[in-house]
């Protein structure tokens, strides 16, 4: 049975697409993923699936919670060895001291055609950048919210994102590490 991470995108933000974490793991669980676990408020769960793959277990959390709750978040799934070769690759050493200053934005897709001249224009202040495949890490020491990389990142790179703060990324690892 593979372990996977599902990040809801957009749920529980600013009070809108109001998501109940307890509820959700219930839902999903009647809808046969095993060992649902969820992390904070903001649409981060771990669970074990015998079969099927990241697009299908997307669409099927996807479809739990539009069927319940009446919208449909973009949901990206990954397995847990792909999550443990991210955490592993991090070229940001700073994420151990301060794990508030580094984000792993989850990709789409891998961007065909990202503006890396804007993206470098933009890492301003100590802000710092790196994209490999479906990820890009984001190191903002003056925090993400005054950060303008990452205000535009997504739209520079040109596909979807969800990002997740360094403490999540490596909260996640530790709920699959606890459930092997």
């Amino acid at each position: 049975m593979t372990r996977w991470i599902a990040l809801l995108r957009g749920v529980n933000v600013g009070g809108h697409r109001l998501l109940r974490m307890k509820e959700l793991v219930t839902l999903l669980e009647h809808d046969g993923f095993e060992q649902v676990r969820s992390y904070v408020q903001s649409g981060n769960l771990v669970f074990r699936a015998a079969r099927g793959g990241a697009r299908a277990h997307a669409d099927r959390v996807q479809r739990c919670v539009s069927e319940r709750y009446g919208f449909a978040p973009e949901v990206l799934v990954l397995s847990g060895r792909a999550l443990a070769r991210a955490v592993a690759a991090n070229p940001f050493a700073a994420a151990a001291r301060a794990p508030q200053a580094v984000h792993l934005l989850f990709l789409a897709a891998a961007p065909r055609a990202p503006d890396l001249a804007a993206l470098r224009a933009l890492a301003t202040h100590g802000d710092r950048f790196a994209l490999t495949g479906k990820l890009c890490y984001l190191h903002t020491p003056r925090g993400l919210g005054v950060s303008k990389l990452a205000a535009r990142a997504e739209r520079l790179l040109g596909v979807a994102a969800t990002a997740r703060n360094w403490r999540t990324v490596t909260a996640l690892l530790g709920m699959l590490r606890d459930a092997a």
